[in-house]
């Protein structure tokens, strides 16, 4: 496993924790390679970090530490992980529109490694819609956000946009950085979205999921070099360039095509959000508003039941999405469905679940254990997963 964590550092006032995040980084046994954009300069120095990790620290797009050698590429072939601490928004805008116009920036477009952004500002330039735009864009390839913290703010001013504490940045990264090879050589099918349920020509039965778990979990797989394969339904979410997507409309048509997936794969994770109930009939054209209607429902296919049943060596992942924390239902569809884990996830709050950019659960394991999922971003709780089963996946 590679050992060094490139740590950029932007103009922010919360630039002087940059120097903690190192040093906890070097005591995690991690190589520290430092890059200053200019503004940060302005509130750190880069004898400061040079000090602290032993190495050149990098501030300008045409240093060259070894003669001969372009910097902006060698560091990027050496980093586990690029740590962005703090990511001002003018960094983050230019992460993702591909901008290059710095060493740093130069590093981000040369490096594979894994783009973890810690973004510190003011809370409302935090939540502007053009910063959490570019921050989305970062997710869909597969950048990991830390978000900041709820608090006071330099300018005085309370709310989210504190840096987020240097125990969880650490964690994180280190956490990227162990896992970038964690699942090479493995092939994971993932099924995220609803699926939607014809009633006539026009409308349909569904649901308000927003298929941004399965991106997520899309995504952190493909960091974590897995071959990936998304079969999602109506969504607007952008999938990660190097995933391999189909997409479905319907229940069946979900089941037809992660089974066609499931007979090569190592891993599924049903993450999709499947209708489960469907008319029995559709109608033809449009019904017309003329009276009562009566819709007769019948279920439709169990995708992961019907999976695991015709693969019985597939390691399987469900989720619950339960009004509540139902455990002993979510235990029951554990063993019914021969999974390896569930994720146990509560729907009837707002904050989290359908629509939400955050989650927040218990994942069940075929070992009986459980282990609780404080509430953080859907990309942090996709990668947790991945990585807590990663270990139940039998060789094939």
């Amino acid at each position: 496993m590679k050992r060094t964590v490139i740590l950029g550092v932007t103009g922010s006032i919360a630039a002087y924790r940059s120097a903690d995040v190192a040093r906890a980084l070097m005591r995690a046994g991690f190589e520290v390679r430092t890059c200053l954009t200019r503004a940060a300069q302005e509130f750190v120095t880069p004898a400061l970090f040079e000090g602290l990790t032993g190495q050149p620290c990098l501030t300008h797009a045409f240093d060259e530490p070894v003669r001969g050698r372009m910097a902006h590429i060698d560091w990027a072939r050496d980093a586990a992980a690029l740590l962005v601490c703090p990511a001002t928004a003018n960094a983050i805008a230019k992460f993702a529109n591909g901008e290059g116009d710095d060493m740093l920036t130069t590093i981000a477009l040369a490096s594979d490694a894994t783009l973890v952004i810690c973004p510190a500002m003011n809370p409302h330039m935090y939540a502007d819609e053009t910063v959490q735009r570019n921050l989305k864009a970062l997710r869909a390839r597969g950048a990991v956000i830390i978000e900041p913290e709820e608090g006071d703010v330099a300018c005085g001013e309370n709310g989210q946009g504190k840096l987020a504490s240097v125990e969880r940045i650490v964690s994180i990264t280190e956490s990227v950085a162990k896992t970038s090879a964690l699942y090479e050589g493995l092939h994971v099918v993932i099924t995220s979205g609803p699926t939607y349920e014809p009633i006539d020509d026009v409308r349909f039965l569904g649901n308000r999921s927003s298929g941004k778990m399965g991106l997520a979990l899309a995504s952190a797989a493909v960091r974590m070099s897995a071959r990936v394969s998304l079969v999602t339904g109506p969504t607007h979410g952008v999938p990660h360039p190097r995933v391999e997507t189909t997409r479905v409309t319907t229940a069946q048509e979900m089941l037809d095509a992660t089974a066609a997936l499931c007979g090569e794969a190592d891993l599924l994770i049903a993450a999709a959000a499947v209708a489960d109930f469907r008319p029995q009939a559709k109608a033809a054209g449009k019904i017309r508003r003329e009276g009562p209607v009566t819709l007769t429902l019948e279920p439709t296919p169990d995708i992961v039941a019907t999976v695991t049943e015709r693969y019985p060596k597939l390691a399987a992942v469900g989720f619950a999405a339960e009004p509540g924390n139902d455990l002993e239902s979510a235990r029951r569809k554990l063993e019914e469905k021969r999974l390896i884990a569930i994720f146990l996830n509560d729907v009837s709050r707002p904050d989290i679940g359908f629509e939400s950019d955050q989650n927040e659960g218990v994942l069940l394991l075929k070992t009986g254990q459980s282990v609780a999922f404080p509430k953080a971003s859907k990309y942090e709780i996709a990668w947790r997963i991945l990585d807590t089963v990663r270990p139940l996946i039998p060789p094939q």
